[in-house]
């Protein structure tokens, strides 16, 4: 038996509400599998369960403020005795619960945040339509038909979230609908603290170079020209494809600085700083890059930014970056100097690609140009070698017929 943990989603995060739980006691679980919703100040984040085995009990309530580390739910491992599982605690109705709402929380195989997804009669066909309280209270508030909605919960069950924003009710309730309805405001406080406390904290350096992106631009050009729309590739793609195998070789800038040390990650996890709705960033990763080959880092980075937009973040994709990349070339900016975020110790930035004149042996000649900049911690590196990763990033971008191929390891660097 195991008590599973409030995990902490960034340096930035202290704390999140319980907006949904997807799971009751008695559920299989395996790791991996989203057992919860959560809400903090950059949106809806789904919880994933980090172990195997089956809930015996929740143990916080729905729309309940929680700290990172606070116990959730209690898991029984599959190698433990099999025993009855251990009913959660009543949950108690939200402050704007319905006479229906209320009663189903008095009963607890009918609360939200057991999410028992109880048969509902349908009175046109006769047949059981599941639908959680929450989604059913809601549903009278604002007077709707659940037979025309599609669930996303178990076995297709309607969940709160699934139901359309109520533009009557309240901020509160409209957000823990489970939508992307976060607060501009308190996101901007969040990324300012844990800025503030990456300045104050981290010996900061910079490094700026430029990369000449003609056989880059190229090579795509011609990659792309082969391919059905679906599998074409953008420009971004091949500059984290390249920082990904350049970090295999200068590994001091993949990892965190914890415990007044540093601990070097053999995952490649990059955190792509996507922007939302013109409100704010966040920098969801794209995990286990260095196993992706240079089609699936396209998939990665597709997927998660559509997610990261519309409201469907995992926990493990964030706050689990081991380096940060933020490309504002989009933008129209030259180039960008990050803030290195807690408790990684680098930050890549890229710039705009623009056309330019450039010395070509002896003569001029215009080429497409970025500028790629590098915010890292002196504490665990030093200009020398941020100076070589970021060369090796230009090296490969220089041959990307060598991003394209399968293999993950990158021997063409120089470990000076």
């Amino acid at each position: 038996m195991s008590d599973f943990l409030m995990p902490s989603l960034g340096a930035d995060m202290d704390s999140a509400t319980l907006v949904e739980w997807l799971v009751k006691p008695g559920d299989s679980v395996k790791r991996g599998d989203v057992i919860a919703v959560v809400e903090t100040a950059k949106g809806a984040i789904e919880i994933e369960v980090f172990e195997s085995g089956v809930v015996d009990a929740l143990l916080i309530e729905v729309e309940t403020e929680i700290d990172v580390g606070t116990p959730l739910a209690r898991i029984r491992g599959a190698q433990q005795s099999a025993e009855p599982p251990v009913s959660s605690p009543p949950m108690e109705a939200p402050s704007v619960a319905s006479p229906v709402e209320a009663k189903a929380a008095t009963e607890p195989e009918e609360t939200e945040a057991d999410q028992l997804i109880a048969p509902h009669p349908s009175p046109s066909s006769g047949e059981r339509l599941r639908a959680s309280p929450l989604a059913r209270a809601r549903s009278s508030q604002q007077q709707l038909d659940l037979e025309q909605m599609k669930g996303s919960g178990p076995a297709g069950a309607i969940l709160a979230r699934d139901l359309p924003a109520d533009n009557q009710a309240s901020e509160a309730v409209s957000r823990k609908a489970g939508k992307l309805g976060f607060d501009p405001g308190a996101m901007r406080k969040a990324i300012a603290s844990a800025m503030a406390r990456s300045k104050r904290e981290i010996p900061h350096y910079y490094l700026q170079n430029r990369f000449d992106m003609s056989a880059a631009v190229t090579w795509l050009a011609e990659y792309n020209a082969g391919q059905e729309p679906a599998q074409r590739l953008i420009l971004s793609a091949l500059l984290l494809r390249a920082t990904v195998l350049a970090l295999q070789s200068y590994p001091e800038f993949n990892g965190f600085w914890q415990d007044e040390a540093f601990q070097p990650s053999t995952d490649i996890h990059l955190g792509m700083a996507i922007n939302i709705r013109s409100l704010g960033l966040i920098t969801p990763a794209l995990r286990n890059l260095e196993q992706a080959s240079l089609a699936e880092v396209m998939l990665k980075l597709q997927d998660v930014t559509k997610r990261a937009r519309n409201g469907g973040l995992r926990s493990s994709e964030v706050g689990t970056a081991t380096l940060t990349v933020t490309a504002l070339g989009e933008r129209g900016v030259d180039s960008v100097f990050g803030v290195i975020f807690p408790p990684q110790v680098a930050i890549l930035g890229f710039g705009r690609m623009h056309r330019e004149p450039v010395a070509v042996g002896d003569a001029l000649a215009v080429r497409p140009i970025i500028q790629a900049t590098l915010a890292a911690d002196h504490r665990v590196s030093d200009g020398h070698r941020g100076a070589l990763f970021l060369d090796r990033i230009g090296q490969l971008l220089n041959e990307p017929a060598k991003l394209a191929e399968s293999s993950s390891i990158d021997k063409g660097a120089h470990h000076d």
